[in-house]
């Protein structure tokens, strides 16, 4: 070997054991590691960054992890003066190999670790002259490593996903499960085989909408690598600022579309738009762009489940079960045209329509509930028209108990405060507007889910204005009070200033556990400091009603 070849890769390889070493050190003392990752090292560039002024004034840089392009985490040494020696020649046939000998002969020992290098591993070189640039790179890939992620895959698929609950996955393997899903060495790259077991998981975490939520973040994440890493680089340039945008190539510089890979593509927009619409748009219209008809379909007309326009008397409607939205338009401002597009929504959504949709509508009217902290949207104003009609509540009623649904949003506001679950705004309005629909306020209230929604928490003083503070409603102010967010605003309108109020909210709290007094007393009261001070200045048989709550506390 050249001497000039062999001290640069002396330098190189004495920092890369250094680095290593510090790096396994680090892994050993790692906690709870996944056995759905082989290892955690699967990338390493050597590159040498020439001066501003001449070549030899520049560093070796090197990489342990894929750098983002917008950042420099290299370590950086010095290089002698061999570095002027070297020739394209050498670099390229000596200097690379040998390089890539070593870490060859460490990836395949367990010199540093069994859980220090992943099953694939790629080098990488690169080394920058005044008018040139060497790029090289090997694929590195342990067998063994591989087959044994493949046992350990089927493993977890047949004792954690397919077992009925409780049996769920441990938190730490919910990722890298997700990223297996959509890798090419481990699973095929179809819908048949990947969907079920997203659909399996996600059905044994319903009831956990925390950890729900990680995984669906997790399995988006995924299909968004997948698709800007794997797919598109195949078919588009990246473009913007950001790298957001993709144009296509030109027609010779990219080859066929594979349909099954086109196949999967499609798959992976639909699963990532749970979550992000935009991103899902963007990847039908360039998938389109490609001449997937399938794609045109999506963004015109939907699945194809449901009929993707209806014309009746009074209504013009048209809906989307891909993009999950729904057109309305109000041809004359009418009772019937309301029943008509009440109608029309219960038939869609009975026939599995997704419920969390977005609404477009238009309508002369502009109505909107009393309640500030809703979202002023077309959803919202399609209910508030549709409520200005009392013949109309028994229908409105009948759309609420078919669109509630536990963990689910409507479409018509980003992801956030002002996001609601379906059926809220019908529920709402009647429950302002109507005694007869206190129970289905009730249902409603018991389902919501009060970790992630908070607009429920300003209905109590919205039902207090609407019916004033009657004993009869107060195991449904109860319910209101109950479904707010823990960290609730105590309700300014409430005021229990009679016997007969406090008797019946004593009643009401009775059958509650502690917590649950707690919060409904807290947002009546503030704290139990003040309602121990409503104790102290009420007057008998009032004084006596307070007493009994402020016990209901200890």
């Amino acid at each position: 070997m050249n001497q000039a070849v062999e001290a640069f890769l002396h330098d190189v390889w004495k920092e890369v054991t250094v680095i290593y070493s510090k790096e396994s050190q680090r892994i050993h003392e790692l906690k709870k590691q996944s056995r759905l990752q082989a290892g955690i090292k699967d990338y390493l560039r050597v590159a040498w960054r020439k001066g501003k002024q001449n070549l030899a004034d520049g560093a070796i840089h090197i990489d342990i992890y894929e750098p983002f392009s917008w950042s420099d985490s290299s370590y950086k040494i010095s290089g002698g003066p061999y570095i002027s020696e070297l020739t394209d020649e050498q670099l390229t046939e000596e200097f690379f190999p040998a390089l890539c000998q070593l870490v060859d002969n460490l990836f395949r020992s367990d010199e540093l670790g069994p859980r220090f290098f992943d099953y694939q591993f790629r080098v990488v070189f690169e080394f920058e002259r005044k008018q040139s640039v060497i790029s090289l790179q090997r694929q590195l890939l342990h067998e063994p490593k591989l087959a044994e992620l493949q046992k350990s895959l089927e493993h977890f698929i047949q004792t954690k996903i397919v077992p009925d609950p409780p049996v769920l996955p441990a938190e730490t393997d919910m990722f890298f499960f997700a990223y297996l899903l959509i890798n090419p060495d481990v699973m095929k790259q179809s819908e048949e085989e990947i969907a079920p077991l997203i659909r399996r998981l996600s059905d044994k975490l319903h009831q956990n909408p925390k950890r729900k939520a990680e995984w669906i973040g997790h399995y988006t994440s995924a299909f968004k690598n997948w698709a800007e890493e794997s797919f598109l680089p195949q078919h588009f340039v990246r473009a913007g600022d950001f790298g957001h945008d993709w144009t296509a190539k030109e027609q010779s510089e990219r080859g066929d579309v594979d349909t099954d890979e086109m196949n999967f593509f499609l798959y992976a927009a639909l699963q990532i738009g749970g979550t992000q619409p935009d991103t899902r748009q963007k990847y039908l219209e360039l998938a389109a762009q490609l001449g997937s008809q399938r794609a045109a379909d999506y963004l015109k007309v939907g699945s194809g489940k449901f009929a993707s326009k209806y014309r009746g008397k009074l209504v013009e409607c048209s809906n989307n079960d891909v993009m999950q939205t729904i057109d309305i338009k109000i041809v004359s401002e009418e009772e019937q045209a309301y029943e008509e597009a009440l109608d029309y929504l219960i038939h869609l959504l009975r026939d599995g329509f997704p419920k969390g949709y977005k609404l477009k509508l238009k309508s002369s009217q502009k109505h909107l509930l009393p309640m500030k902290q809703l979202a002023k949207s077309k959803l919202h104003q399609f209910f508030a028209n549709a409520l200005t009609y009392p013949s109309l509540f028994p229908k409105l009623a009948e759309y609420a108990d078919t669109a509630m649904e536990e963990f689910a949003w409507y479409g018509d506001v980003e992801p956030g405060e002002k996001s609601v679950m379906p059926g809220t705004y019908a529920v709402f309005g009647l429950g302002l507007y109507s005694e007869s629909y206190f129970p289905l306020v009730r249902r409603y209230m018991e389902l919501v889910d009060s970790e992630h929604q908070l607009v429920q928490d300003s209905y109590a003083e919205a039902f207090v204005e609407a019916h004033g503070l009657k004993v009869e409603h107060m195991p449904v102010l109860v319910s209101i009070l109950l479904s707010g967010n823990e960290e609730g605003k105590r309700v300014k309108n409430i005021t229990i200033d009679s016997p007969e109020l406090a008797d019946a909210l004593v009643h009401a709290l009775k059958d509650k556990d502690s917590y649950e007094r707690e919060l409904v007393l807290y947002r009546i009261f503030g704290s139990p400091d003040k309602l121990a001070k409503a104790v102290k200045q009420a007057q008998p048989p009032l004084k006596e009603g307070l007493a009994q709550l402020q016990a209901l506390l200890s």
